[in-house]
């Protein structure tokens, strides 16, 4: 028999090399994530986290995971990929902070056909950067290079964040009550939902390019899309150290129609004055360039509001004068009103 080449995993695409290579390029990001907790650095099976229950009558666990979805083919056609990350953490911590639960720790998958360290490190510098905005610890991750699963130059990511609350702060809308007010925050644009519309609509209907530039927007196209998801878990905790709030709606895809009912009680329905904020310019470019109806844009994208809380009618206007302290943009955009069983939801006026 005739002796033939000795096969290697590099040989079928997998660069052990590179992942380790990758793993050294990442670990001052990870340290910059670190908390008390953390009982591990970056490189073992699995991360340590020591859990201060001390703090806590009866603490709560929140978990929560979620991907950046086709929000990635703008990082891909930019070749710019030190953002999405923070959208990856941002789309899990703001789903836990709506339950008053504080964000722990966080973990990411990454999953590529051929890994690029240096591309791979602009990820994981944004995921630090999340981490940092909302102040949870990076503990561990998983990188995956497939040969033949992604096309050239393409990745698809995944995040987990575990929170804690208190079991008797548990914010679940049920303590909310006709007359309570509905208080938006703004958001910074598209974050995370509704682009494969948004892609549809300027890339094949209008034509339109990752470089194109339009006047009403401050930026080029490309790089707005590409804008990450506001992190709002430092301001709801700093809200929380002073104020009631019932119920929380993180505005992700579903918009204000579908996500504010989420926390509502029996009998009550959400009266939403949709002339109270001011919408980012490239909403209107979406809805006018698509012909897209307004029913549709309030069900698919945010419209300009990341977060609804649900607010004592009394303690409104001091928690108006504290975010915009914090530098939010927040408006009054409604209230609680009563309904029959079965028309719980939102009323647009």
């Amino acid at each position: 028999m005739d002796k033939q080449k000795t096969s290697t995993y590099k040989d079928a695409g997998v660069d052990i090399d590179a992942g380790n290579r990758f793993v050294e390029m990442i670990k001052p990001l990870v340290k910059a994530t670190s908390r008390p907790e953390v009982l591990t650095d970056i490189g073992g099976f699995g991360g340590l986290f020591s859990l201060n229950a001390d703090k806590y009558k009866k603490p709560t666990l929140v978990a929560s995971t979620d991907g950046v979805g086709t929000k990635l083919k703008l990082a891909f056609l930019l070749d710019k990929h030190d953002t999405v990350g923070i959208d990856l953490v941002a789309m899990c911590v703001n789903d836990i902070i709506v339950q008053g639960a504080e964000p722990l720790f966080f973990l990411d998958y990454m999953a590529t056909g051929k890994l690029s360290p240096e591309k791979a490190a602009d990820i994981v510098k944004g995921i630090s950067e999340g981490c940092v905005q909302s102040g949870c610890a990076l503990i561990g991750g998983e990188t995956a290079e497939m040969p033949g699963m992604y096309g050239d130059g393409e990745y698809d990511l995944a995040g987990f964040t575990v929170g804690v609350v208190d079991n008797n702060n548990i914010i679940d809308g049920s303590s909310i009550t006709v007359g309570d007010k509905i208080i938006g925050i703004g958001s910074s644009g598209l974050h995370s939902n509704g682009f494969s519309l948004a892609r549809k609509v300027f890339f094949e209907r209008m034509e339109l390019s990752g470089d194109s530039v339009l006047p009403e927007l401050e930026k080029p196209l490309g790089e707005e899309l590409l804008t990450p998801t506001r992190i709002y878990v430092k301001t709801v905790l700093n809200l929380l150290r002073d104020f009631q709030i019932k119920g929380m709606a993180h505005i992700t895809g579903g918009g204000l129609l579908e996500n504010v009912p989420r926390v509502l009680p029996r009998h009550c329905q959400a009266i939403i004055n949709k002339n109270s904020w001011e919408k980012p310019a490239i909403f209107e470019l979406l809805r006018k360039g698509g012909n897209i109806e307004e029913t549709e844009m309030y069900r698919t994208f945010n419209y300009g509001i990341g977060m609804a809380l649900v607010v004592p009618e009394a303690e409104a206007d001091d928690i108006m004068v504290r975010l915009s302290g914090l530098k939010e943009k927040a408006w009054t955009i409604g209230e609680i009103a009563k309904c029959d069983a079965g028309e719980e939801g939102v009323v647009l006026v």
